[in-house]
Parts: structure tokens; C-alpha cells; sequence
């Protein structure tokens, strides 16, 4: 006998429970490893091109139109990396580990650090205020304790023009790039491992892009900044970009009460759909999809597209769902700058109310 077919929710009707949730995508988890070894082929392949054109073009805006498409091929592989990383590229665990790694190489990713820091914290207390540190918003009383330089610099994160010095700076230099004790409190050895590994590459990327400009006698500084610095820097940029408009936004909460963030059902809740034209979202791998990525993180990427349509069918109105435009990005970045916990909005930098209050559904 077939199992009843869910049905959309009502909008006044309590959110289900996680679990229930989660069994609606059951049949849109399933993974496979050769569509996983076919697409770490296909960015690899093309970083590589990318990486002979910086080389190879002599024009200096075709070298910097090479070292872009790089960068964003970067953020690509980084991507299955991260899908790896959440055990949902292949059905093999160890070879999602190794898998993870490799693809994780070009943007410098410690895969166990990553792990630690977005599977564990990130995902398990999403927006909670204290645990989860991504793009995590001060209160206006925090901010004032701050020291200028500090002050200057979450004015430069939240101006919605420096996403890549944010990412760069708090995440990348200070969480996983051979961290101290005070920002990664835990030591394991596979930690060390993993930052000598993506320290070698890096070593080795360097070494070989100056070997190119010694062989085809090229200037060494320009052989690094295209073929090096500008793709880095690019990748900083989308991920400090991505991971901000997946959960800033003027309807979307933080919290600093655990049971008021667990009656929100933050996996819901606390996320942002953000949509673009002309299959923009297909080319970084639909990582835009990103409620039912934290709904389930066992989807794999080539499935999120089939499973987020499900979410937004089964749960109308229940989902932020927002048109990309600069004109939102950028008048959420003037928007959200610092976080009334009492008032439950965001504020500007003098403590003004920009957002009303998002109301805490009532759970199953």
C-alpha cells in the first residue's frame, strides 16, 4: 500500500517536527558516486584551463579575466567539497573524506577545521547567538565596547561591499588557518594535518606559478597576482557573499535564548532562498537552495533544486524566498548592521529599529 502523499501546510497551522520534515525529502537523498567524480572532473578541468590562460594569454586583462573565472571556479569545487564534507556527495564515508579534501585544496580549506566549525557549530545552532559565529550581528552595546579599528572594521564587513575581507579576516585567518587556542579551544592532530596539507598546496601553487613566469619569461609579481592573489580573493568574496545572504535578512531572526530558538525551528526559519535569473543559481551548484540544505544536509547538490521546490510547495509561506537584485543586497547590508535581542530586530549603528519583529511560530 503507498503511503499518503503529504500535503501542503496551512499558514496558522504548527510547523511539524524536523523529522517529518525531513521524511517528505527521504526519496531526494539518495547519492551517487560517479555524478560525484564527474563534476570534480569537470571543475578541475576547468580551474586547470583557467590557470593555462593565466598563464599562457599575454594581455593582462585576459590574464585578470582568467584569474576571475578561477576564483569562481574555486568557490565551484569548494562546493562539493562542502557536499563531502556533510557525507552527502557519495554513499562512501571515507571516500567522501578524501573526496572533500582534494576539493577543498584550491580555496585553502582545512576539511577537518571546516567540519568542526560548519558541520558542528554552524548547522547544529544556526543563528544562536553565542554558538554560531558566522556572520554573527553585535548588539549596539557590544559594539560601542568595541575599539575603533574594530569598529571601523564591522562598518567595512556590513557595508556590503567587503563580504571577502569578513570571510577572509573571521573565518579563514582566525578559525581554520592554523588557529589558537583561543579560537579553537580543541586540538586534534587531524587539525594539524589538515592545515600543513592545504599549507603545502599553497606552498606548491606559489612554486609553480613562479616557475611558469621564470620559463616563459613573465614577471613573477604578475604571474602571483593573476594567477594567484586575484582567484583567492575572488573566492573570499563569494563565500563571504554566500554564506551572508543565506541568513541576513530583514525577516530572518537571531536569537539569544536557546528554548525561544529551538521553538523557532531554525532550520526553517533561519534561512534565505535567494533566487537569480538565468541559471545563475545551477552554476554555483544550487548552494542557493539553501533551506533544504539545512533541513537535511544528506541531499546531495545535483538534488537540492528537486528538494527546496518540495519545501516551498509543502510549506507555503513559510519560507523566505528573495529575488536577487544589488538593489536588496545592498539596502539589506544599509539594513542589518547590529541586533535588538529585547525588541527582536535589526537596527542601524545608532540602535534605530530597521526590521519589525519576526513572530516565533508555533511548533508542532
Amino acid at each position: 500500500m503507498t503511503a499518503p502523499q503529504p500535503q501542503p501546510l496551512a499558514p496558522e497551522a504548527p510547523l511539524p517536527h524536523r523529522k517529518t520534515i525531513r521524511e517528505w525529502l527521504v526519496p531526494l537523498s539518495t547519492r551517487t558516486t560517479l555524478r560525484a567524480f564527474v563534476l570534480l572532473l569537470l571543475d578541475f578541468g576547468l580551474l586547470s584551463a583557467a590557470m593555462a590562460g593565466v598563464v599562457g594569454l599575454a594581455s593582462a586583462w585576459a590574464k585578470l579575466a582568467c584569474g576571475l573565472t578561477a576564483g569562481f571556479v574555486t568557490g565551484r569545487l569548494f562546493i562539493i567539497g562542502h557536499d563531502a564534507c556533510h557525507q552527502s556527495l557519495t554513499p562512501h564515508r571515507r571516500l567522501n573524506k578524501w573526496l572533500g579534501r582534494i576539493a577543498f585544496l584550491p580555496s585553502l580549506t582545512p576539511y577537518s577545521l571546516w567540519d568542526a566549525g560548519h558541520n558542528v557549530v554552524h548547522h547544529g545552532f544556526t543563528n544562536l547567538k553565542g554558538v554560531d559565529f558566522v556572520w554573527a550581528p553585535l548588539t549596539r552595546a557590544e559594539y560601542q565596547a568595541l575599539s575603533p579599528v574594530q569598529r571601523w572594521l564591522d562598518r567595512a564587513y556590513r557595508s556590503g561591499w567587503a563580504p571577502g575581507l569578513y570571510y577572509l579576516i573571521e573565518i579563514w585567518w582566525k578559525k581554520m588557518f592554523f588557529p589558537s587556542t583561543g579560537q579553537m579551544p580543541s586540538r586534534r592532530n587531524i587539525f594539524l594535518w589538515d592545515n600543513l596539507l592545504v599549507a603545502a598546496f599553497g606552498l606548491a601553487w606559489s612554486g609553480a606559478l613562479v616557475a611558469a613566469a621564470v620559463l616563459t619569461e613573465q614577471p613573477v609579481w604578475l604571474m602571483l597576482l593573476m594567477g594567484m592573489v586575484i582567484p583567492y580573493m575572488f573566492w573570499c568574496s563569494m563565500i563571504g557573499f554566500v554564506v551572508y545572504v543565506h541568513h541576513t535578512h530583514v525577516k530572518v531572526s537571531w536569537h539569544d535564548d536557546r528554548a525561544a530558538w529551538q521553538k523557532a525551528q531554525p532550520f526553517v526559519s533561519t534561512t534565505v532562498h535567494l533566487t537569480f535569473p538565468w541559471r545563475i543559481g545551477a552554476l554555483m551548484h544550487h548552494i542557493m537552495e539553501h533551506t533544504a540544505h539545512h533541513v537535511d544536509m544528506s541531499i546531495p547538490l545535483y538534488r537540492l533544486q528537486q528538494a527546496q521546490g518540495k519545501l516551498e510547495e509543502l510549506l507555503p509561506g513559510r519560507i523566505v524566498i528573495q529575488p536577487f537584485s544589488w538593489r536588496w543586497y545592498f539596502g539589506t547590508a544599509r539594513s542589518c548592521k547590529l541586533y535588538d535581542f529585547a525588541q527582536r530586530c535589526w537596527t542601524d549603528y545608532s540602535g534605530r529599529p530597521t526590521s519589525t519583529p519576526v513572530a516565533l511560530p508555533t511548533a508542532a
